[in-house]
């Protein structure tokens, strides 16, 4: 009689910038019946590396990461390897994050607080092919598609190209121009065309405004 397999372990390539969540994330995953952890990275660079050299099933990606962001490299994989799942963990609001990472190519967003047994459901659905969001965040998606609006302070910011939600969130931060120039490696004269395109997009009238409007939002994140 043949013996039977063992069954394959799914690979994962975890994404984070705080080594004490990477240590939570691989204790996690490696205890798993069917996954492994095949690499870990705290940084875009460090992760497009690993992806070459390891070959996961899938990538457990942060939207905050040092210099390139979480949305960025989601693109840049996207690109590169277009088969290749990804999940997106993340500290901020999933509504105004969930539809951005899909858009550029993730294929679900689960928020840091919602615990192992909840990641570990999002991992699996992610791998199997399909989509994972919250049922409230679904439901949004929905009323999107088929015409809604949410509410008009989130619409404003949703309406914000990647780019620009990028600049908004570093002029919350409070970052200057030249700042914000270089964390994102763009010209000076390209953070304030953005800038001025915000602020149109959010109807408001002076850079002091939008600077503090910005730091009020940047502040109701972290909480």
């Amino acid at each position: 009689m043949k013996k039977a397999e063992p069954p394959q372990k799914a690979g994962i390539l975890i994404v984070d910038d705080h080594p004490m969540t990477r240590a939570g994330l691989i204790h996690l995953i490696n205890h798993q019946p069917d996954t492994f952890v095949s690499g870990e990275a705290e940084n875009a660079a460090e992760a497009l590396k690993l992806l070459e050299a390891n070959r996961p099933d899938l990538a457990l990606i942060d939207i905050t990461l040092p210099g390139k962001s979480g949305l960025e490299l989601i693109k840049d994989v996207k690109a590169i390897h277009p088969d290749l799942p990804m999940l997106v963990i993340s500290m901020h609001d999933e509504s105004l994050y969930a539809d951005r990472v899909l858009r550029a190519g993730a294929r679900g967003y689960i928020t840091k607080h919602e615990g192992g047994d909840k990641l570990m459901v999002a991992i699996r659905q992610v791998l199997s092919g399909k989509i994972y969001v919250s049922e409230s965040m679904s439901a949004h998606i929905l009323e999107i598609f088929s015409g809604g609006q949410p509410g008009t302070d989130r619409s404003s910011i949703q309406n914000l190209s990647d780019r620009e939600f990028e600049v908004f969130q570093a002029l919350g931060e409070g970052l200057s121009s030249h700042q914000i120039a270089k964390k994102l490696h763009l010209s000076a004269k390209t953070v304030d065309a953005h800038r001025a395109n915000i602020k149109t997009k959010l109807k408001i009238n002076t850079t002091a405004e939008l600077i503090s409007f910005a730091a009020r939002w940047t502040t109701t994140q972290k909480e």
